[in-house]
């Protein structure tokens, strides 16, 4: 697969494949970060012939399932997952479970997404960049309001074997999986479950690159 743009074009192609490897192909440098894409116009033809002679290098990198009531919405998240009330000038309310652990919150949402994702949103939130290669799932509580004590589950760092999901409070929640796009509504009651998939991405070109 090529996806020819930026890094939302190779996000959104990303959803599309399953084991098959992915080249990135930087089209706007000049105002696009291409992190994923290894190839630019000048290079393109030479990266794409080593590409098919399997001369060139690539990374695997980690994707997160999405589950609603159980039932997978997700398998390829390769960013992350944006869980927050539909209106963004609302509180979100929710129930946080995390292994063994659960708390009560209200905040402006959550970020949660693998190792790929770690240096955008979740970064900016106040979330650890996690080494390209690592297979957990950072969560990373967007602006928490706790007018009745802290909160303990705020900023994590979740291995593979370890359950996570969430129980809405709120009748209009949504999840925004890898960008605005792929949207799933959520109901009062409802509970999101994530993990790490059994499917991860093949992007060519990525290995040995500085985040």
């Amino acid at each position: 697969m090529i996806a020819v743009g930026g890094d939302g074009t190779l996000l959104a192609a990303s959803h599309n494949v399953g084991s098959v490897p992915i080249l990135g192909v930087n089209s706007a440098p000049s105002h696009s970060v291409g992190f994923f894409c290894a190839a630019r116009r000048d290079d393109f033809e030479s990266h794409l012939l080593r590409a098919l002679a399997g001369r060139l290098k690539s990374v695997r990198l980690t994707r997160m399932t999405v589950s609603l009531n159980g039932r997978l919405r997700s398998k390829r998240v390769l960013n992350e997952a944006l869980y927050s009330h539909s209106t963004p000038a609302a509180t979100s309310r929710y129930i946080l479970h995390v292994g063994r652990q659960h708390e009560e919150q209200r905040s402006s949402g959550f970020w949660i997404g693998p190792a790929a994702g770690s240096t955008a949103a979740q970064h900016s939130a106040g979330g650890r960049v996690l080494p390209i290669s690592s297979s957990n799932l950072q969560l990373v509580v967007r602006e928490p309001y706790s007018p009745y004590g802290k909160y303990e589950l705020l900023q994590l760092i979740v291995g593979e074997k370890t359950a996570i999901s969430v129980q809405s409070k709120m009748d209009n929640a949504s999840l925004y999986l890898d960008g605005p796009h792929r949207t799933v509504s959520v109901r009062l009651g409802d509970t999101v479950s994530f993990g790490v998939s059994d499917e991860p991405l093949t992007v060519l070109g990525l290995r040995g690159r500085k985040r």
